[in-house]
């Protein structure tokens, strides 16, 4: 213990926002700071989604109705940078509950798009990439691969090396079989593989046909989240990778509430992973009302674990919509909105452990025309971005946490060997115990060198590395811990 407090204090020293300040009440956590308009309203404001660069700054995406274009708007430290459009020559979808997906690993971004008429099978779902921390990209690359067929939907996560994986529904010409699919690329998007089909479980083969999906990876594991639909029921469900998305071998229900709706409610799952679980979010109106829900699922038992609402009961409350989900080591923040007495709310739960579950007390983010937004993290940030309609533009709110950096564990079950201290070539990361834990490394700058999931023991060729003091992070299912090393 006095070897991780030693540790906190030298990271205080060398890395200054590791030392935030935060409010002293027993759930406020977070030190609301700046915020503002991303952009202005003549570029739109369509579905904002986020994603943050190697430097942990954010990188928004939104569309714009008008000419249906696609813009990216990065922050460089102080503000955000006159967007640029992404699109080319295509025209892309793009609406308040849905459009174009971003990812990122590192300074490599991915912006994935699906090109209108959404409802021809010549328009095709298209990527850009950039490889520069989004100040440049290059031309749109085609996604899907088969003809005869109908998209749409498109989302994107990354491999541990950085390759895309890209999710999207499809359809037969006629507008039927909807289902989800995924194809990935081996080469940094230049080229995409046949897709494969991540959907289907649970005796169903109907999935809701309007309503976005969200695909998510940690190490081997990739999780396809979507709606379903059999027989008018809504509930959502996880199709199962364990080889990076290449085939999707199994799947399982994220909910059990059985919702019957005979229309679609447009609204779709999101999550993360943390070890061997799967935190999911999203809607569901069982109740008589839109509810918004957190589950947690064992992805070596593929099998849901424990299910609840994000608030309970809200006098004059008639909806909560859109939630999503991000994390940082161990810290998780929720968003979504919802309408109580007739006002429209933007809220937020948060964790520094989401193993310990979020507070009981959220934090209001906004108080405006909500219609969609996003939430990302990093380094002890959490941005929030939304679409305001009042204004017409897309707007932002950044907030300060300070990290845990032991989590709850008990330091004799979250122990680790790392040698040689300082290291030149190799460095060996050991456990003492027979947990897999995962493991990511930040330089002093506060950039992400590596990221691993899953693992036991790993020898690492660092040779390539710039000298400096670099802090590992080590996760097992108890908590975390951070060591610190010299590359010379």
């Amino acid at each position: 213990m006095r070897q991780n407090l030693n540790l906190s204090l030298l990271a205080n020293k060398i890395f200054p926002f590791l030392a935030l300040a935060f409010c002293t009440s027993s759930f406020a956590q977070i030190q609301w700071t700046g915020g503002g308009e991303v952009s202005a309203k003549s570029f739109g404001n369509h579905y904002p989604r986020m994603a943050v660069d190697g430097m942990g700054n954010p990188l928004v995406i939104w569309g714009r109705s008008g000419d249906e274009s696609v813009f990216l708007s990065r922050y460089n430290g102080v503000s955000f940078t006159t967007p640029i459009k992404l699109n080319g020559l295509l025209t892309v979808a793009s609406a308040n509950w849905m459009g174009a997906d971003i990812a990122s690993h590192g300074d490599t971004i991915y912006v994935v798009m699906k090109q209108t008429p959404e409802s021809e099978p010549a328009s095709l779902i298209h990527l850009v990439k950039s490889f520069n921390g989004g100040r440049s990209f290059t031309p749109p690359v085609r996604v899907d691969s088969s003809t005869g067929s109908i998209s749409r939907f498109p989302a994107v996560a990354c491999d541990p090396e950085g390759h895309p994986i890209v999710a999207f529904m499809k359809f037969d010409a006629s507008f039927k079989e909807s289902r989800w699919v995924v194809a990935r690329s081996n080469d940094f998007g230049e080229s995409f593989s046949m897709d494969q089909k991540a959907s289907g479980w649970g005796n169903s083969e109907a999935v809701c046909d309007c309503c976005p999906g969200t695909i998510i990876s940690q190490g081997n594991v990739c999780a396809m989240l979507y709606r379903n639909n059999r027989a008018n029921i809504r509930d959502c469900w996880a199709g199962i990778s364990t080889d990076r998305g290449y085939q999707f071998t199994d799947g399982f229900a994220l909910e059990n509430n059985n919702w019957n709706l005979m229309s679609c409610p447009s609204s779709s799952p999101d999550g993360i992973i943390l070890d061997d679980t799967l935190y999911s979010v999203f809607m569901n109106g069982v109740s008589g009302k839109q509810r918004t829900y957190l589950s947690r699922s064992s992805l070596p038992n593929r099998m849901l674990s424990s299910i609840t609402t994000l608030t309970e009961t809200i006098p004059g409350l008639t909806l909560q919509d859109d939630p999503r989900i991000a994390s940082d080591g161990t810290a998780a923040a929720i968003v979504w909105r919802q309408i109580a007495g007739a006002s429209a709310q933007l809220l937020l739960l948060f964790t520094r452990n989401v193993a310990n579950g979020f507070s009981a007390s959220y934090d209001t983010v906004d108080l405006a025309d909500i219609t969609s937004e996003d939430v990302a993290m990093s380094n002890g940030n959490i941005y929030v971005v939304w679409a305001d309609d009042r204004s017409g533009t897309v707007k932002y709110r950044f907030g300060q946490y300070t990290p845990s950096t032991t989590g709850n564990a008990d330091p004799s079950a979250a122990d680790f060997d790392i040698f040689p201290n300082p290291a030149t070539d190799i460095l060996n990361i050991r456990s003492n115990g027979s947990k897999p834990f995962s493991a990511s490394i930040h330089h002093s700058t506060g950039r992400r060198i590596y990221a691993e999931y899953g693992i036991e023991n790993c020898s690492l060729n660092i040779g390539d590395w710039a000298d400096g003091i670099y802090f590992l992070q080590l996760r097992t299912h108890l908590g975390l811990c951070t060591k610190m090393f010299i590359k010379q």
